[in-house]
């Protein structure tokens, strides 16, 4: 447990480091060719049928899509697997994403691309809630779901498709011109020092229990 609570804390300090990092690119206007870089590449794929594609990706990010999908599984957790703790800890983590993202948001208060966009949305850009969203809510699962896949094959699955869901989702983002490429990346980072600070905490909450209910039987 003292490994684990040790690897969360460092893994948490990594990504708030590299978020610091891109923000501070952001601000120097360090990154601006990046951006563009990639903005370029992603869009010059644009067609009918991709377009679709990245519209459904964008639509499985959104508020009401991860609404439902949060309440599906708080049902699962507590009806089918009755993790109470578990629980509590997703519950924690997919409300702090948002009110994060709107802090971060509001601070830097960064305009959204202007170069070609295919939706219309408003709001700030840095860093992108559909990211932070998605990490979170596709993160926090895997982190639940992997204690109970036992085979390797089934965690490598697990693992591919939370993946997978992320990225497309960020990359939707890019395609339909509402995000910069660092926008993603910094709600990436973002959402995982939040996960990774919610884990630490959840793992050293669920310890110091198990250490006093020790205490308390060895008094017993």
């Amino acid at each position: 447990m003292k490994f684990q609570l040790t690897r969360a804390f460092i893994i948490s300090l990594i990504f708030l480091i590299a978020f610091s990092f891109v923000a501070f690119l952001i601000r120097a206007d360090k990154i601006v060719d990046f951006d563009h870089t990639i903005i370029s590449v992603v869009q010059s794929l644009e067609s009918p049928f991709l377009t679709t594609i990245m519209e459904f990706f964008t639509v499985v990010g959104s508020t009401q899509v991860v609404v439902v999908l949060c309440i599906l599984i708080i049902f699962f957790l507590y009806k089918v697997l009755h993790h109470r703790k578990e629980l509590i800890l997703f519950i924690a983590v997919v409300a702090g994403s948002p009110l994060l993202n709107l802090l971060l948001k509001e601070f830097f208060q960064r305009a959204r691309p202007d170069l070609h966009r295919l939706i219309e949305i408003g709001g700030y850009s840095f860093p992108s809630g559909h990211a932070m969203n998605a990490f979170t809510v596709y993160g926090i699962l895997t982190f639940l779901l992997w204690r109970h896949i036992f085979n390797r094959s089934g965690r490598c699955l697990l693992l591919l498709f939370s993946s997978f869901i992320v990225f497309m989702i960020g990359v939707s983002r890019i395609y339909l011109g509402v995000h910069y490429p660092s926008d993603i990346i910094g709600g990436y980072f973002a959402s995982g020092f939040w996960l990774a600070t919610s884990i630490w905490f959840f793992q050293w909450y669920v310890e110091r229990q198990s250490h006093l209910a020790s205490r308390r039987l060895k008094r017993s």
